[in-house]
């Protein structure tokens, strides 16, 4: 449904934004755009609007390239990271804005608008200003004057930003909901990795201007291409191998010898390993036969409600690693300095290129 190819994007001779950019999107799927501030997402996004014009490369949509075309022919639908309501005007007359740039006539108007509060559940609301309602409220109105046109694509620039952590945890299986419930094309924007998790099919994750990997939420966690994915991720824990032996199976680390994960394609001296924060287990039996023991001294303990974190220092050179297990109704947790016993699952394990 749409294409880019090779977009690349320059706004001063020594600020290369967008660096051959390459990307494909499927009908009624929605791709997350993730990755820290400056890495040219949101610029990205405005190249596929027709807000900025690529200085090399196509945008294709349903195969027309429409790299050329002004942002109001595109048939695409944008929504701003501040939503850009219009103050002046009600709620059922900003989401009926993009209808009225289309001339449609007002009975069918009318009826697109109940449609679209219907939909985000604000029918009580149109008749509202649009600066008495809540930072919620508003992130739907926005939505539904997105979708009211019944855009080809939709663009959304970091769409729950602006929300407290209780309510952007709701809305987001909300605008899922919708989105696959009108079977809409989408891109999203964002830097944070659980909002991606929790709203797209695919994830691209972005580096300076470049596609660093796409894939999907979970295939993206346990197989990140490299250590900045990984790390951008959220992971910690990435060792230097220090040796591997593959002969006999084993990967030294500056926190011991573990079982050699699948390598990737480049020299094991070129990568780190990855041992995923869930991957520790607090038994005294182990759980299973891929798990190995694991000696520790615990340096910190912080409580997250569902989960605590441990940061452990390995008996073997003091390596530090971070780990996350359930309280499970746990009073007491460990102190500092209590010496562990920990099974890690080395399946879980992986050999991930440095970059």
């Amino acid at each position: 449904m749409l294409e880019l190819r090779d977009i690349y994007k320059r706004f001063a001779p020594d600020k290369e934004v967008l660096r051959g950019i390459a990307l494909t999107v499927a009908p009624q799927e929605i791709v997350c755009l993730l990755g820290p501030s400056g890495c040219g997402k949101s610029t990205l996004l405005r190249v596929i609007a027709g807000l900025e014009r690529a200085d090399r490369g196509q945008v294709l949509l349903n195969g027309a390239d429409v790299g050329e075309l002004p942002a109001y022919t595109r048939g695409v639908g944008l929504m701003f990271q501040d939503y850009a309501l219009f103050p002046h005007l009600s709620v059922a007359e900003n989401v009926a804005y993009g209808l009225r740039m289309k001339k449609l006539p007002a009975a069918q108007r009318q009826r697109r608008v109940e449609e679209m509060l219907a939909l985000v559940n604000l029918q009580s609301y149109a008749g509202r200003a649009v600066d008495d309602l809540s930072g919620g409220e508003q992130q739907r109105v926005a939505l539904a004057r997105t979708l009211a046109p019944n855009p080809s694509l939709v663009l959304l620039d970091e769409p729950v930003a602006n929300l407290d952590r209780l309510l952007r945890e709701e809305l987001m299986g909300e605008l899922r909901r919708i989105l696959k419930q009108l079977q809409m094309t989408t891109i999203f924007v964002t830097h944070d990795q659980e909002e991606a998790f929790a709203l797209a099919d695919r994830i691209a994750v972005m580096r300076a201007g470049r596609i660093e990997q796409v894939a999907p939420p979970a295939q993206l966690y346990r197989r990140p291409i490299n250590t900045f994915v990984a790390s951008f991720l959220g992971f910690d824990n990435l060792l230097p191998v220090e040796r591997a032996n593959p002969a006999e199976g084993v990967v030294r680390t500056p926190a011991g010898d573990f079982p050699l994960p699948v390598r990737p394609d480049r020299p094991i001296d070129d990568c780190r390993l990855l041992i995923p924060p869930d991957a520790a287990v607090l038994d005294d039996e182990q759980p299973g036969p891929t798990y190995i023991r694991f000696a520790g001294r615990v340096l910190t303990t912080t409580f997250r409600g569902s989960f605590f974190r441990l940061e452990i220092a390995s008996m073997h050179g003091e390596q530090r690693l971070r780990f996350e297990f359930r309280t499970r109704g746990r009073d007491h947790l460990l102190e500092p300095g209590a010496l562990i016993d920990l099974w890690l699952d080395s399946a879980q394990m992986l050999l991930v290129t440095e970059g």
